[in-house]
Formats: C-alpha cells, sequence, structure tokens
C-alpha cells in the first residue's frame, strides 16, 4: 500500500472509531450521525485498498459501470421491501451470510461476504429511513453496546500503529466496520412473532442443504469450490474431505455445527416433532462427518454436553458429565498412542508451532500490540517463514487478539465477552428456548475460534448477539397465555 493510500486508511480508521459509540448508543439523530461516518469510513477504505488504476476499470468498462449501477438499483430496491415488510431483514442477511463471492478487479482479487454487504447496505437504508421517520429509537442494552463499541474502536484505531496496514484495513472495511452496522439493523428491527421460527428454518434449512451438497461431494469423489490445498489433500489423504459450497472444510463443519447446536437445543425444549428434530441431526451430522472438521467436531461436543446440563434433568445431567469427561480421558488417550513417536506439532498440524510464536509476538509488543490484521505478518517475520503470511494466522482468537492489541485487547475483549454473557444470560431469562438456541450458537462459534481464525469476522457471531440483545429489548412474554418459542419455532 502506497503512502498516500496508507494516510487514506489511517483517516477511514479514526472515522469507523467516531462511529462506533453513536451507532450503538446513541439515538435517532446521533445514530444516523454514526451511520454516514461509517459509510464514509467504507468509501475511504475502499479508496484506499483498491489502486486507481483498478478503480478506473469501474468508469472505463461499459459492462462493469452498468453492472455496478444495476447493483445499487437493487440494493435500493431491496431496501424499499425492507421498509415495506419489516422483520424481513435479518432473515436476508442469514440467507446471505455464508456465501462469499470470488471477485476480481484488476489486480485485485479476494473472496467477499458480496450477497451479506448488497443485503447489510439495503438493511441500513431502510433503518435509517425509520430513525428518520418514525418514533425514538431503543436503547442497545450496554452490556453489548458498551464493550462491542470499545472493542471496535480499539480495532479500528489499532491501525495507526499496524505493521499490515494493508490486511489491517481489510479486516476493518471487510468485516469490523460492516459488523457494526449488522448490529444495529438487527437491534433496532421491529419484532415479530414468525421471526424467531423463520430463522430456525432457514438456518437449519441451509445446513441441509449444504450438507447434501457435501454428501454428493463424497459419492463424486470431487469438490466444487475450487481450493488447491485442498485437493492435494484428498489426492494423497486415505480419506475425501469435502467443503460443499464454501472454500474451507473447516468453515463448512462450523456451519454444520451451528445448525445441529440449534437441533439439539429444540429436541430438548419441545418433542412435538422429535422424530423429524432427529432426522435432521442425523442428516447433518453425515455431512459433517465427511467434512473432518476437527474443531468443528470438538465444539459441537462441548455445546452439546453444555446444552444438555442446562436443559436436562438431574439425573440425566450426572449420566451426560460423567459419560464427557470419560470420551474426554479416551480420546486422550487415544491422541497419546497414536502420536507415540510424532511430535506435537505435528499432531497439531503445525498449529502449537504457531501458538508459541505468537506468542512471542504479544511479549515483543505487550501494551498495544502489533495493529488490527497484523498478526500474520509479524509471526511469519518472527519465524523467519518464506510461506505468505495468511499461513501464519494464529488460528487462536486470544492469541490473535493479544498479538495485535496486547494487554489493552485482552482487557477490552474479556469485557466484551463478559459483556456477551450477561446479553445471552438475560436473553434466556426471557425465554428459555430462544436465549439457550442464541448461546448454543454463540458457544460453537467461540469454541471453534479457539483452534481456528474466523470469530470476529464471522456475521453470525454479531448476529446472534444482535438477536440477543433484541430479545431482552423487546421482551418475550412468559405469561401462561403467550406461545412459549418452543412452539413457534416447532411450529403449530
Amino acid at each position: 500500500m502506497s503512502h498516500a493510500h496508507a494516510d487514506l486508511a489511517y483517516v477511514a480508521a479514526v472515522l469507523g472509531a467516531l462511529a462506533c459509540f453513536p451507532v450503538l448508543l446513541g439515538g435517532n439523530r446521533v445514530i444516523l450521525a454514526g451511520l454516514g461516518l461509517l459509510a464514509t469510513a467504507e468509501v475511504w477504505m475502499a479508496f484506499a485498498l483498491v489502486p486507481g488504476r483498478d478503480l478506473q476499470l469501474l468508469v472505463t468498462s461499459p459492462v462493469r459501470a452498468v453492472a455496478l449501477v444495476g447493483a445499487g438499483l437493487v440494493v435500493l430496491g431491496i431496501a424499499f421491501l425492507f421498509n415495506r415488510h419489516p422483520g424481513v431483514a435479518p432473515i436476508v442477511l442469514l440467507v446471505a451470510a455464508p456465501f462469499r463471492i470470488a471477485l476480481s478487479l484488476g489486480s485485485q482479487h479476494a473472496r467477499l461476504l458480496l450477497p451479506l454487504y448488497g443485503a447489510l447496505a439495503a438493511a441500513t437504508l431502510a433503518l435509517a429511513w425509520r430513525l428518520f421517520r418514525n418514533g425514538p429509537a431503543r436503547r442497545i442494552p450496554r452490556s453489548l453496546a458498551v464493550p462491542s463499541a470499545v472493542l471496535i474502536c480499539l480495532y479500528s484505531l489499532s491501525l495507526l500503529w499496524a505493521r499490515d496496514v494493508s490486511a489491517g484495513s481489510i479486516e476493518l472495511a471487510a468485516f469490523l466496520f460492516p459488523f457494526l452496522a449488522l448490529v444495529a439493523v438487527v437491534v433496532h428491527e421491529p419484532g415479530r412473532p414468525w421471526l424467531a421460527r423463520a430463522l430456525v428454518f432457514v438456518l437449519i434449512g441451509e445446513a441441509v442443504v449444504f450438507s447434501a451438497f457435501g454428501l454428493w461431494e463424497e459419492a463424486a469423489r470431487h469438490t466444487y469450490v475450487s481450493n488447491s490445498s485442498l485437493e492435494v489433500s484428498n489426492t494423497y489423504a486415505s480419506f475425501f474431505r469435502t467443503n460443499s459450497l464454501f472454500y474451507d472444510p473447516n468453515i463448512y463443519g462450523r456451519h454444520l455445527a451451528l445448525a445441529l447446536s440449534v437441533l439439539v437445543v429444540l429436541m430438548w425444549q419441545s418433542r412435538r416433532l422429535l422424530a423429524l428434530t432427529a432426522a435432521s441431526i442425523a442428516f447433518i451430522w453425515i455431512g459433517l462427518y465427511y467434512s473432518y472438521s476437527q474443531s468443528s467436531l470438538v465444539a459441537l461436543f462441548v455445546v452439546v454436553v453444555g446444552i444438555t446440563l442446562v436443559a436436562a434433568g438431574g439425573r440425566t445431567r450426572r449420566v451426560v458429565a460423567i459419560g464427557a469427561v470419560t470420551l474426554a480421558l479416551v480420546g486422550v488417550g487415544l491422541a497419546a498412542v497414536g502420536g507415540q513417536g510424532h511430535s506435537f506439532r505435528r499432531l497439531t498440524s503445525g498449529r502449537s508451532h504457531l501458538a508459541s510464536i505468537t506468542f512471542e509476538v504479544f511479549t515483543d509488543h505487550p501494551l498495544v500490540g502489533v495493529g488490527v490484521g497484523s498478526q500474520p505478518l509479524a509471526t511469519q517475520k518472527k519465524s523467519v517463514s518464506s510461506a505468505s503470511a495468511k499461513k501464519d494466522t494464529s488460528h487462536t482468537t486470544p492469541l490473535t487478539v493479544a498479538a495485535e492489541l496486547g494487554i489493552v485487547g485482552i482487557v477490552a475483549y474479556l469485557a466484551w465477552f463478559a459483556g456477551a454473557f450477561v446479553t445471552l444470560r438475560n436473553a434466556w431469562r426471557r425465554d428459555a428456548t430462544i436465549g439457550l438456541a442464541l448461546a448454543a450458537v454463540f458457544g460453537v462459534l467461540f469454541v471453534h475460534s479457539l483452534s481456528y481464525s474466523g470469530f470476529f469476522e464471522d456475521p453470525i457471531t454479531w448476529g446472534s448477539l444482535a438477536l440477543a440483545a433484541a430479545c431482552v429489548m423487546h421482551g418475550t412474554a412468559r405469561s401462561e397465555g403467550d406461545k412459549s418459542v418452543a412452539e413457534v419455532a416447532t411450529g403449530p
């Protein structure tokens, strides 16, 4: 990134930092001002990231220019529909959340969440219109709003001392800035009695489709989405890994684990559609198995045990606790026996080495770290690696936070996590099924983040917390005359 473009990125980062508190803590006019700052930050960051000669292709190429105008008109049309049909935006956002589209513009090549960005832009426009026309905005629970604003603000400002300005700019422009708007959109979306059921259907329906596609890949011994490293692995390994409609099998596995965790909650909370729920669990789990994603299987195991300990009776809790401990000990024993003669680094596929080097980056920069998005580059230089910096991603979110934001970032991360816990607990108190399902989703993402990257970069992380906050704000009646969410989720 050139010096002039870096200066643009710094200005955009400061604007994004200034937008955090208005967007999450303000009233109508203040939120509108915050969204304006955020939009300005996104535009400036785009100019910083994309060279001028590549941007000119949008103007000089009639096809691209028409496509850009057409995309803008589609966003405006969707925004109009969101405004006419309140409550639909979260469903569309969830539908779009998993999909990354390969995009090339001149020398720029990336896989971006383009469907999500389009839906989010439309939802943000609809939110701005409602705030301008309608009554006062709801106040997001401070347990979530304050630590989220602090954490994103800190990440934004850390670009000013980042070792890898380009990677940090991508992190802000492609993930943290859009997801700041995502929280505001979901929290302020008008509540509808059918929304919980629709979101459950979308999450499980997508998982069924993904699993079916993955099983087709297993039967055909062919992956649809090209991934050169996966193809090499499948050529020489004794097993065949599927990735369905995803580039990475671990991300594919994570999405299946999310749906499975919600299905387990519904199975415990409502027995009305037990056979269908059990069949869905079996089908999706088979798809998860052939992804061979160990991180996803571990996350699912931990969360299912946690769900059972919360939702089951006393005797079942004891049996599950004993069984879980036994399985864990057996697993450790088998790993120890099977790993004899192999280094710990090889057993962990190199992740233990990455973790140790990342920790050294933290100890070298303990106060404020190396800046947003800079951990891979700093780790690469520390290990004198010849591979691309992306190969040196730590795959352990707490360590990444420590390396990039230092002790200050660790404190902000722990405060954010505490706020997330409080928000999810309050949602559970409002409605046991909604709260437990959202906690299960967040739990899968958190446990997965301990051995794989992409925690803050997953829109469902932020969306689940925003839905929990909306549940607390809207208040789900728990009187005898109201339907439980289990009934809403499973239908009449």
